[in-house]
């Protein structure tokens, strides 16, 4: 969870379920391009290129933006009865991404979509210094709602994409039946006003003929009758019960998922509400029951680490969060909770080791403004302020704030030994961030 700088993790966030804000969970993303990878594969994408973000929204919606980059609500995750109605949907969205469609073509759309990704990722820094609620604010004050409602698509781009999707969802070997369904449980949407229909159905009109049409070319596919295996429909009910767990509310929780359900599902749902209920003791009771059927899990071992964390148990919260790495030692964000539990120890002795494993978190996922800010943090404890000065300057960088860039780059090339590959990583930044020809000239920087 993207709760705070002090408590940077890597599930959900904290954000009150009206504030819109920016979801990081390793499980729930590796679930989610397990799913997807195979039709972005299909449509001739590249699936590492493809950013998947999660936004914590109880809206039903889902929106591609900005070349690869693909937006769903949890709303509507929570909504898709199977894995194939998620993945139809996925499908959908990719042929807006393949076939290029912009949204609402016009000069409006376009203007729109970039304050709208700026200010996304602002809400992510502002999680992450501990401020869920004002992470909200920014996204929404900046028109995440406003900005997004001149986002649309045309009735025949929504066709095309449902034809496309109709082509991955075979292509991949997967039935196209899931999408239709989905389409089929929202059809009465359009009949309502617009201020009445889900976000989605405001952005992709929904017809009976676009319905019709696709449910024809469905059911002549030869993967039409294949059914989700029992694997992908237990990882669809683990992401939803995790989303439910953090996102619900104690009293839905217990609805959903009562204490006479034994399924690893609403186990895992009801351990983490008892920790969202601050219910320390019994949520890692519960936690510890969980990880003795599956010892090898590295996201119930990360979610202990998370629980003692926040509970201002950093030192052993520390075991946890090491043995989630070395389950899975190929996930940025689980060494960045290893590295943030070392700092939280306020042992000097720690803090190499706290930088290590955030560097090497940056070797994963070098583009991540959170990491570079707590890499900042842990050069900041360790007395290097050229080094802490670079991190902002690349924390800044990464979140397009180029005049925060060059002012900390600036400030680290003053520090940093001269020609080293710091301070040219420095000058590199400066030279990035649009620095006038008065100001290279007063650093002695050319271009």
């Amino acid at each position: 969870m993207l709760s705070g700088l002090a408590t940077v993790s890597t599930t959900v966030a904290r954000a009150d379920d009206s504030d819109p804000s920016i979801i990081r969970d390793t499980e729930i993303e590796e679930i989610l391009h397990h799913d997807a990878d195979p039709i972005f594969k299909a449509a001739g994408l590249e699936p590492k290129a493809v950013q998947i973000h999660i936004i914590s929204d109880k809206e039903l919606n889902a929106f591609s933006a900005g070349g690869e980059q693909l937006f769903i609500n949890t709303g509507l995750i929570l909504e898709t009865k199977t894995p194939n109605q998620l993945v139809g949907v996925i499908a959908h969205e990719t042929g807006h991404i393949a076939g290029g469609h912009i949204a609402r073509s016009g000069a409006a759309g376009r203007a729109a979509l970039g304050p709208t990704l700026i200010s996304l990722g602002l809400g992510i820094l502002a999680a992450a210094a501990g401020a869920p609620d004002a992470a909200g604010a920014l996204i929404f004050n900046a028109g995440y709602f406003g900005e997004l409602s001149v986002l649309g698509y045309s009735r025949e781009q929504e066709s095309r994409a449902d034809q496309a999707a109709a082509t991955y969802l075979e292509k991949a070997g997967l039935s196209g039946r899931g999408l239709v369904d989905f389409f089929n449980n929202f059809r009465y949407q359009e009949v309502f006003d617009d201020e009445k229909k889900f976000p989605f159905f405001r952005d992709h009109p929904l017809t009976d003929d676009r319905i019709e049409a696709l449910t024809a070319r469905v059911e002549q596919q030869p993967h039409y009758g294949r059914e989700d295996p029992p694997d992908e429909v237990e990882r669809h009910e683990i992401m939803k019960a995790k989303l439910d767990g953090f996102l619900g509310g104690a009293a839905k929780v217990q609805a959903d998922y009562p204490d006479t359900d034994k399924s690893f599902a609403a186990r895992y749902a009801r351990a983490i509400s008892l920790y969202r209920q601050t219910e320390t003791e019994a949520a890692l009771k519960s936690i510890d029951a969980l990880i003795a059927d599956q010892p090898n899990n590295p996201y119930l071992w990360e979610l202990k680490g998370q629980v003692l964390f926040e509970a201002g148990r950093a030192k052993e919260a520390e075991a946890p969060h090491r043995k989630s790495v070395d389950l899975k030692p190929d996930a940025p964000l689980l060494r960045v909770n290893l590295g943030q539990a070392l700092i939280a120890e306020n042992d000097p002795a720690r803090l190499d080791e706290a930088i290590n494993q955030i560097r090497r978190a940056l070797t994963l996922e070098g583009d991540d403004p959170v990491t570079w800010r707590l890499l900042a943090e842990a050069y900041d404890a360790k007395n290097e302020p050229g080094m802490a000065r670079l991190a902002a300057a690349e924390q800044n960088f990464y979140l397009g704030q180029l005049i925060e860039a060059r002012t900390f780059a600036v400030q680290a090339r003053r520090i940093l030994k001269k020609d080293s590959p710091e301070w040219r990583r420095a000058t590199d930044i400066i030279l990035a961030s649009k620095a006038s020809p008065k100001e290279l000239k007063e650093l002695g920087v050319s271009n």
